[in-house]
């Protein structure tokens, strides 16, 4: 497995809310939640949680390789939590963060895949078919004020995302391929996902950008969008910070890991 990626804030803030990191049998991406501004209970802020999360699912994939990504999303959460116990666990608003988890297992020619809120995984095939893990029940509230969104998340009929909730980690959309007919993977934050529901790309043309110019060019390519939008044209924010990880199990030549990142949120 190949793996490259790119982790770069948002030009508007100074800290980076997403995270990356990457082992010889896994790789994963999370994208922290942005604080909405209503109390959250937790003395730490979102960049904190995530790189604790992060680290945590890092070091449960690596002792329990064989263990079912639900299982080691929900043992990653119930770890962090207990870094905070000071903390209101019990608060809606703590924070929290998507997931993005990809495994492979070559004796079982296997690849796993996890996908809890809004960070699709894209698979793309030897045979070129390409099929999305994604997660956009967030994409369906009946509302997005602050107080509808922190009542729907991680409930029934609402969202859910990977916070202080243990069973949240049963609500993630999970799928397996056969390994040897995998050609490349691509894990993304909405950062980068913007690239296809916001400015008119395709799953193939993203993966094939990736392929002939790496990450870092689809973080170029979404700052270059953003600064064409017009104002009131789009809902949410301008920019954010945009991370993608890209994983070749066919490379023509090479191999090992390599990265673009800016700020401490990402690490291999």
């Amino acid at each position: 497995m190949q793996i490259s990626y790119a982790c770069e804030p948002s030009p508007d803030t100074a800290a980076n809310e997403d995270f990356v990191i990457a082992g010889p049998l896994f790789a994963l991406v999370l994208d922290g939640a942005t604080a909405s501004g209503l109390p959250t209970g937790c003395v730490h802020d979102v960049a904190w949680f995530v790189q604790r999360l992060g680290a945590e699912l890092a070091g449960f994939l690596l002792s329990h390789p064989d263990e079912p990504l639900p299982e080691v999303l929900r043992q990653a959460i119930l770890r962090t939590r207990d870094l905070h116990p000071q903390c209101d666990l019990d608060n809606p608003d703590s924070p929290s963060a998507t997931v993005a988890l990809l495994r492979v297992a070559p004796d079982a020619d296997r690849l796993d895949c996890l996908v809890l809120a809004d960070s699709p995984i894209v698979v793309r095939g030897v045979d070129g078919r390409v099929e999305v893990h994604a997660d956009d029940r967030i994409d369906h509230l009946p509302a997005y004020d602050r107080e509808s969104v922190s009542r729907l998340r991680n409930a029934p009929g609402g969202f859910w995302v990977a916070s202080a909730r243990p069973e949240a980690a049963e609500q993630a959309v999970t799928a397996s391929h056969s390994l040897s007919r995998v050609r490349d993977v691509a894990a993304l934050s909405d950062g980068i996902g913007r690239l296809v529901d916001r400015f008119g790309w395709t799953w193939p043309g993203l993966l094939d950008a990736l392929g002939t110019d790496g990450p870092s060019h689809l973080v170029d390519a979404v700052r270059k969008h953003e600064l064409d939008l017009a104002e009131g044209s789009f809902r949410g924010k301008r920019h954010d910070d945009a991370t993608v990880l890209y994983a070749q199990f066919h490379p023509s030549s090479g191999g090992g890991t390599s990265g673009r990142t800016t700020d401490a949120a990402a690490a291999q």
